[in-house]
């Protein structure tokens, strides 16, 4: 007797209907189109027919697989749609409630301050070099005609790294970026005209230094350069950083191993909160002939100046801020200030 496969199908269609879950309706769905169900059962009785016969009622049977399983997915996507549908309901927001908005991030105060002055020494025709951090002592202290006993190199000034390089020797945190200016000059033929700007380490900690910190130096190497270009290029850049022309600058002669003369550079303010005071913000001077020979040059032929100042000592004076803890302590309150 041949089964009535439309009856089938509409036995299946009204299982899946009723089915209310999708646990309810994979059960239903095995009763079916599982390896047990009664398709799977019609299917097995294909063998036992004729070839004529065989090919018709094998269509017949693949039309009503296809019905069933139609059948099931569009079960199947009302169930998850009214899962969906109840859950929204049931997480719906309450639009009395005022917006949260969104918080905006912005450029941590010393980075808006570096990009300031790489773009005002970069406008002036200076390139931008950068070195590791950690360091060899011939390249941070003796090519700068640092000697050994100098009291820079004590273990109270200086982070110390445990093992040594390749050659014996010793290895720190870099003090200043002045090695940059060595490891440029030996690479690179005069006119030389570089910064350098980059972190450096020193055992120090109170309100204006910390144990790491960030310095930019600059150097200029050339065969007609002198002490007036150095004044030139220092107040120029000054004027811009500080966006005033009401500044007073002197060069205050001292002593540095790697310069010679030598000066620190004092400001005044004319106007603002730090009105009448004068504050050292960089050291300077002419590159000193022993260094120039360390970077392979003849000292009787090239000439030059150079220059370091401390990134949050700027920044500090630029916007005021007091304790220069500040830029570290990650506290939303201060930083969100410095939005540009």
């Amino acid at each position: 007797m041949k089964p009535d496969l439309q009856l089938i199908v509409s036995q299946a269609e009204a299982e899946f209907e009723s089915a209310k879950s999708l646990h309810d309706l994979d059960n239903a769905k095995s009763l079916f189109l599982g390896k047990n169900g009664k398709l799977a059962s019609l299917f097995q009785r294909l063998k036992s027919l004729e070839s004529a016969e065989k090919k018709i009622f094998g269509h017949e049977l693949n039309l009503a697989k296809q019905s069933i399983e139609n059948a099931l997915f569009k079960c199947r996507k009302q169930i998850l749609d009214n899962n969906i549908r109840k859950k929204l309901e049931s997480q719906s927001i309450d639009i009395s409630l005022p917006g949260r908005g969104a918080n905006k991030g912005s450029i941590h105060p010393l980075t808006q301050s570096l990009r300031r002055i790489q773009e005002i020494f970069y406008g002036m025709g200076f390139e931008i070099a950068e070195g590791p951090e950690i360091e060899t002592d011939w390249f941070n202290f003796t090519a700068l005609n640092n000697p050994k006993d100098h009291p820079a190199r004590s273990m109270q000034d200086t982070f110390y790294v445990e093992h040594k390089d390749e050659f014996g020797q010793n290895l720190l945190l870099r003090t200043h970026t002045s090695p940059v200016q060595v490891r440029y000059s030996i690479e690179h033929k005069p006119p030389i005209r570089v910064i350098s700007p980059g972190k450096t380490y020193r055992v120090d900690s109170d309100s204006t230094h910390s144990p790491m910190f960030h310095q930019i130096e600059g150097l200029w190497l050339d065969p007609n350069i002198n002490f007036s270009n150095l004044k030139g290029v220092y107040v120029n850049f000054l004027k811009e950083f500080f966006e005033s022309s009401k500044l007073t600058v002197r060069f205050r002669p001292s002593y540095f191993p790697f310069t010679e003369p030598s000066a620190e550079i004092d400001l005044k303010f004319s106007e603002g909160p730090m009105e009448g005071k004068w504050l050292e913000v960089a050291g300077a001077g002419m590159v000193h002939p022993n260094v120039i020979k360390n970077f392979g040059l003849n000292s009787k032929k090239i000439r030059g100046f150079a220059f370091g100042m401390g990134l949050e000592r700027l920044t500090m004076l630029k916007y005021g801020v007091k304790d220069l803890r500040l830029f570290f302590d990650n506290d939303l309150r201060f930083l969100g200030q410095f939005r540009c």
